[in-house]
């Protein structure tokens, strides 16, 4: 395949969503949402044909593989929802004034429109949630916008399986072949030109992407460029700390051991390949904190590794892993078994408070870092200093009888801090696991995100793909259906200031 072939596929794709658009566009919202759900029901059609090609192309188990398809068919389903409902339209009604003085009010009416063509960047670790009808798929079609899927050349056939379905539900719906369109990496490589011509190309009006900081920046860079920049959402890099506070370990042996083990359980999940994964932990010092970490370093120990999607990610992984270990201030405490070159060992490591930077970034896969910490007080000042993460946990207990007092006032501190820094907060649990509804908050500050006032898992995540436009003056015979007064479409709307709900 040539440059000159890759810029050939790119320019058809883009060209049929672009000629797509006003079709789309143009739907109800009850089209739009029968088109979302028989997408759903297209892939649950071929959900074993999928569920096979998943399995094999992944190396994920067939129960992870089975509930992401529930996952993506929720997904789609739960944007017919929204798009029903109408409420992502934003629509604010502000009916004229002629008799205001000392200057009247024009008739001003407002509503959200879809942005364009959308490009979608499949993800290696999810090949059916977060690719080819997954999030940003879902989302983009809800709010109307075209989609040309880039699929990820770790799962081609089940990216070519899920695209067919999809199809199906288009061209029954009787629009464009364009609305929904995969770009195979079996046809056009697996470089990165086909990306950066995709993001390049002028008929594209919006990214979505979810994998490395490196091809999320790359991307971004691309876009940026251009003689119209448009938005790159891209869902990067995460550690996603995770805060033991003194309380959390107080009440017997029996429970900080049963806290290791769930540590040590998200950390190796799916061999680590979450981008909700804990990598970094702080861990008080004292008694208690040292049976913690000696009960996680023997889980560690006595873990397995798992094949990874990819033979690049385990060797990424295994580079990573060895970096940090031979670090200054980091010392490796446990590794578990390799099950060959795809599966590398799990491993925990600790490291002291002058190690550098480095030691806290993230290696993709089950490896964790522990930072031991002697007061509460300690803990603001670093994880202000974090960069922006997906998720923070923080696990305590502020019962009478067992918890340390001090754990709600430390808590209590340490929430405005984290709002600062993550997308997720979470509270005695663990951040593996992201639940998809209304809300949810999958995104985060810089380098999480590339937009960290955006989410691209729940009902928010269509607004990421409109923008709004006001219509002043406009004659009543040529209002769009959103904003007229009879309100055809049964939608909430803001009046002059005061929220409505349909008669």
């Amino acid at each position: 395949m040539t440059q000159t072939d890759t810029v050939h596929l790119v320019e058809a794709a883009t060209t049929a969503a672009r000629d797509a658009f006003a079709a789309l566009r143009a739907t109800t919202p009850t089209e739009r949402a029968s088109l979302l759900e028989a997408i759903a029901s297209e892939i649950e059609a071929d959900k074993d044909a999928i569920i096979a090609a998943a399995v094999a192309e992944s190396h994920l188990p067939e129960g992870r593989i089975t509930g992401e398809v529930g996952r993506t068919t929720g997904q789609l389903r739960l944007f017919a929802g929204v798009v029903r409902a109408g409420d992502h339209l934003g629509v604010r009604l502000d009916p004229a004034l002629p008799d205001r003085t000392p200057l009247p009010r024009a008739d001003l009416r407002q509503r959200m429109v879809p942005l364009g063509p959308v490009a979608v960047f499949g993800a290696s670790n999810f090949p059916l949630a977060f690719s080819t009808a997954g999030g940003d798929t879902a989302s983009a079609l809800a709010a109307g916008c075209p989609v040309v899927v880039k699929g990820h050349p770790a799962h081609p056939e089940t990216a070519a399986l899920v695209a067919t379905a999809a199809s199906r539900a288009v061209q029954a719906a009787g629009l464009p072949a364009g609305v929904f369109t995969l770009l195979d990496s079996r046809e056009t490589g697996t470089g990165y030109e086909v990306g950066e011509a995709l993001v390049a190309d002028e008929r594209i009006k919006a990214v979505g992407f979810t994998g490395s900081r490196g091809g999320g920046l790359a991307l971004a860079a691309v876009a940026a460029k251009r003689p119209e920049p448009v938005p790159v959402y891209a869902e990067m890099s995460s550690v996603n700390p995770v805060v033991v506070l003194p309380g959390a370990l107080a009440d017997s042996a029996e429970t900080v051991e049963k806290l290791a083990a769930a540590y040590v359980g998200s950390l190796t999940l799916g061999a680590g390949q979450f981008c909700t994964n804990p990598g970094l932990l702080f861990l008080p010092t004292g008694e208690a904190g040292d049976a913690f970490l000696a009960a996680a370093g023997r889980a560690v120990g006595e873990a397995t590794g798992q094949r990874m999607l990819t033979p690049g990610i385990a060797s990424a992984y295994g580079s990573g892993v060895e970096g940090v270990g031979a670090l200054d201030g980091v010392k490796v405490v446990a590794s578990g078994s390799a099950a060959g070159e795809e599966a590398p060992a799990p491993a925990l490591a600790v490291v002291s408070g002058d190690a550098p930077d480095d030691a806290f970034e993230e290696v993709f896969g089950a490896f964790g870092v522990v930072v031991r910490y002697s007061s509460a007080a300690d803990l603001a000042p670093r994880l202000a200093a974090m960069e922006g993460q997906l998720t923070a946990t923080v696990h305590y207990d502020a019962s009478a009888e067992t918890g340390d007092p001090g754990d709600t006032e430390a808590a209590r501190t340490l929430l405005p801090v984290l709002e600062d820094r993550v997308g997720r907060i979470l509270f005695n649990g663990w951040p593996t696991g992201v639940e998809v509804g209304h809300a949810m908050v999958h995104g985060g500050p810089f380098p999480a995100t590339s937009d960290s006032r955006t989410t691209s898992v729940g009902s928010r995540a269509i607004e990421r793909f409109q923008r709004p436009v006001c219509y002043q003056d406009v004659p009543a015979e040529l209002l769009p259906d959103a904003v007229r007064d009879d309100n055809p479409w049964g939608l909430v709307r803001r009046v002059d200031g005061t929220l409505e709900l349909p008669r």
